[in-house]
């Protein structure tokens, strides 16, 4: 999928919902179907600074895509990386690096998320785009 396919179908299922209390429950949905990252990995150094919940990510560069993995203790952050990873994980680093999440305005995420977890969402895409940054060729 390209860039505006990913967005796309994300701000076009999020325009299926009436209202924030069903977007919120969808993306609570989406983070039960993260698959669970192995305990090994729940460590502190994989622990992403800058959220108020715990979050963890890891990443595997493989033939030339980063894929990632992420995990929270919260059911809403998972969801939010549940949103994120269908953006970026299985991409090149340079189309991580080029593409920013305009999703996250054009659903009206960013006006319903606390500050906390605004800054927590902004710092993993951050961190997503500069391990990606690292790994341009």
């Amino acid at each position: 999928m390209t860039e505006m396919d990913n967005q796309e179908e994300i701000i076009e299922t999020f325009d299926l919902f009436d209202d924030w209390l069903q977007k919120y429950q969808y993306i609570i949905d989406l983070g039960k179907e993260l698959p669970e990252l192995d305990k090994k990995y729940k460590v502190d150094k994989n622990l992403l600074a800058g959220c108020q919940s715990q979050v963890w990510l890891i990443h595997e560069y493989k033939d030339g895509l980063l894929h990632f993995y992420a995990n929270s203790d919260a059911a809403i952050v998972s969801g939010l990386i549940a949103l994120v990873m269908t953006i970026y994980s299985g991409q090149t680093p340079q189309y991580i690096v080029e593409t920013e999440p305009d999703f996250i305005e054009l659903i009206g995420l960013s006006s319903h998320l606390s500050q906390t977890r605004s800054n927590g969402l902004n710092a993993m895409i951050e961190k997503i785009q500069s391990i990606a940054q690292v790994h341009l060729d």
